[in-house]
């Protein structure tokens, strides 16, 4: 029997996804981020988040010991959002080619969101 690799917790299965993609995921999941707390964030401002993004594309922000904003430069923002939506259109084009589509007027398909509700 072959064995199968097991895929890290979190990580993204490349076997069902395009391997630029997958690999941009799984980099982004296994990298390490800064953190910094929501008092030094108060006391020392946006030199706080200038430090804390010297080492690292991404910082998290945590408050009373939880992580729970993640901060990081416009530049960065704008490439993630790309790599979002390249996804998004590779998997609008899976669906296409495996036929998961239905064709329909923009009248027939709002009576049909309609009646999901």
């Amino acid at each position: 029997m072959a064995s199968v690799a097991q895929v890290p917790t979190g990580a993204v299965d490349c076997l069902n996804v395009d391997s630029v993609v997958c690999i941009t995921i799984n980099r982004t999941i296994g990298h390490s981020m800064s953190s910094i707390p929501a008092n030094e964030l108060k006391v020392r401002g946006v030199s706080a988040i200038e430090h804390a993004l010297r080492g690292s594309s991404e910082a998290i922000v945590s408050v009373r010991g939880k992580d729970k904003y993640v901060v990081m430069e416009v530049d960065h923002y704008s490439y993630l959002r790309s790599c979002e939506l390249e996804a998004a259109v590779h998997e609008a084009r899976a669906d296409l080619a495996a036929g998961r589509i239905v064709r329909e007027s923009p009248e027939a398909h709002l009576e049909r969101l309609d009646a999901m509700e």
